[in-house]
Parts: C-alpha cells; sequence; structure tokens
C-alpha cells in the first residue's frame, strides 16, 4: 500500500491539460483525486469531498483562486493549499499567502516537484496520515483507527475516536462547542451543541477521567485537554 492511500486531494484549473495530467500522476501516486474546472465547482467539491490539500490556479472563471483559498478559511475547513500561477509576480504570491495560501508554484512546474511540495505539506498539516502521534500519555494511530491511554487501547465509537483525537491534537487550546461540532460532526450537522457534552462525558468515563483534570471544562467557553 502506498503512504499516499486515502489522502484526498482536489485540483482546480480551468486549463482541461493540466487537470488531466495532474489528476494522472497523483493519482498514480496512490491520492484520492477529485477535479473542478472553475473557483465556484472547487469550492463546493472541497465543502463536500472535504480534501486534506487542494491545489488552485489563481486565474480561473466564476471565481478566482484568491476568492476560493479566502473561503476556505472563513469555513474553518482544515485543508493544506498550493496555489498555481503563470504570473511571476510578488504581489501575487503575497496576496496568496495572506489569504491563506501554504505555498506557491509557478507555471510550469516540475511534476517531482509538486509531489514534494504536496508530502511537505502533509507532514506538516497531517502527520496522522502517516504515522502514530503520541502527546503524553495519548498514542493516536490514525492508520488503525485506535487510540491508546497509558498503553490500553479504549473503546470507541467512530465519533468519540474523531472527537478525542481533534482535542488531543490540539491540546492546551479552549475549544468551543461550535467548533469541535464543525470539525468532529461537520459545518451541515443540525442538531443541538449538547451533544458534544454528551461525547464528553462519555470520553471522560472511558480515560477514568472522574475529576476532569484531563478534559477540563471552561465554563461559558468550551473544554480544553491538558497533557
Amino acid at each position: 500500500m502506498k503512504l499516499s492511500t486515502g489522502i484526498k486531494i482536489l485540483l482546480a484549473d480551468d486549463e482541461p491539460h493540466i487537470l488531466q495530467f495532474l489528476e494522472l500522476g497523483l493519482s498514480n501516486e496512490g491520492f484520492d483525486v477529485r477535479t473542478a474546472p472553475d473557483g465556484a465547482a472547487a469550492l463546493e467539491l472541497a465543502l463536500d469531498f472535504r480534501p486534506h490539500m487542494a491545489i488552485l490556479d489563481v486565474m480561473m472563471p466564476e471565481m478566482d483562486g484568491f476568492e476560493v483559498v479566502e473561503r476556505l478559511r472563513k469555513s474553518g475547513a482544515q485543508i493544506g493549499v498550493i496555489m498555481l500561477t503563470a504570473k511571476d509576480e510578488v504581489e501575487n504570491r503575497v496576496k496568496g499567502l495572506w489569504l491563506g495560501a501554504d505555498d506557491y508554484m509557478i507555471k510550469p512546474f516540475a511534476f517531482d516537484e509538486l509531489l514534494a511540495r504536496i508530502q511537505a505539506r502533509l507532514r506538516n498539516q497531517f502527520p496522522l496520515l502517516i504515522g502514530a502521534v503520541t502527546h503524553g500519555p495519548i498514542r493516536i494511530d490514525d492508520q488503525r483507527k485506535e487510540i491508546t491511554y497509558h498503553d490500553q487501547i479504549l473503546e470507541l465509537s467512530p465519533t468519540e475516536y474523531e472527537l478525542l483525537k481533534f482535542i488531543v491534537l490540539n491540546h492546551g487550546i479552549v475549544l468551543s462547542k461550535a467548533t469541535i461540532l464543525n470539525r468532529v460532526w461537520g459545518y451541515d450537522f443540525g442538531g443541538e451543541e449538547n451533544i458534544v457534552e454528551v461525547y464528553v462525558r462519555s470520553l471522560r468515563d472511558k480515560l477514568g477521567d472522574k475529576e476532569h483534570k484531563l478534559i477540563r471544562t471552561l465554563r461559558g467557553v468550551g473544554y480544553r485537554v491538558d497533557l
């Protein structure tokens, strides 16, 4: 199995031959690839497909790459963004980076360089995709979908797994219920915020966190994991 298996990439460019070339190359590397011919389609696809990486051309019809990356960042989507442009102008690169792009490439470019930049972003932004991560007494193995606490595997439902993974990876940061709902249940979740309390209570039981020293509640603000 290739290390890229299961990693989702969105490609957006209004030049069909570039889309076809990149789609073929990245698919052969094992990535799950979806394509969009313009900015509006890219944004819609991103919110549904939830890719780990987006490769966006700057100059596209309907909506340019700048607006796409700006809207993606405002949506709270956790996604790495590499922007492509035929213009070797500093002001374009600066604008893209200020709006939330992670990297920039000037056309034409070598496929191997793009692949290296994608892998660099994934290592930095999604370390769990390429191996297990340990924080204090908690070890998260995303390949096996297992979380261990003091070397004991926790029996977790899929949602409990995603919730514990999210709050542990953001340990030390206060997370509001709204943020947790958006990142764990999805931006289109139509239920009540109280569902977060129910799942946090269950996690505390499974972690033996009766005194709430691991998952702390900050009343009126949210939750924070202390490791």
